[in-house]
């Protein structure tokens, strides 16, 4: 004789945590001792078990805003003028990329 079926998923987890309180029984000896069809609750266990857990399908989710920031315009700026050509710069400009910027543009 087969057992009965199991009837849902609560059904099915109150079996799979009787059959882990009775330790040293098999699932099946567990399954014919209780008069409940083996094939049935193997197959409740496998199908919960891909679904997970209600907790372990709920990740905890950390929202951070995000805040586009400028960054901090430069007090002073510089304008080099060479003919038709202008280099603006700043105060935190390089001596030597300015050097040789400022050949590029004396050699049009």
């Amino acid at each position: 004789m087969a057992g009965r079926r199991i009837r849902d998923a609560a059904d099915a987890r109150a079996c799979l945590t009787a059959v882990k309180a009775a330790r040293g029984v098999s699932r099946g000896e567990w399954a014919r001792e209780q008069g409940i069809d083996g094939r049935s609750l193997n197959a409740w266990r496998i199908n919960l078990g891909r679904r997970g857990t209600p907790a372990a399908n709920q990740r905890r989710v950390r929202l951070v805003e995000l805040v586009p920031t400028r960054a901090a315009q430069p007090s002073v700026r510089y304008a080099v003028r060479c003919g038709k050509f202008v280099v603006e710069i700043d105060e935190r400009f390089d001596e030597s990329a300015l050097r040789r910027l400022l050949q590029v543009v004396a050699a049009c």
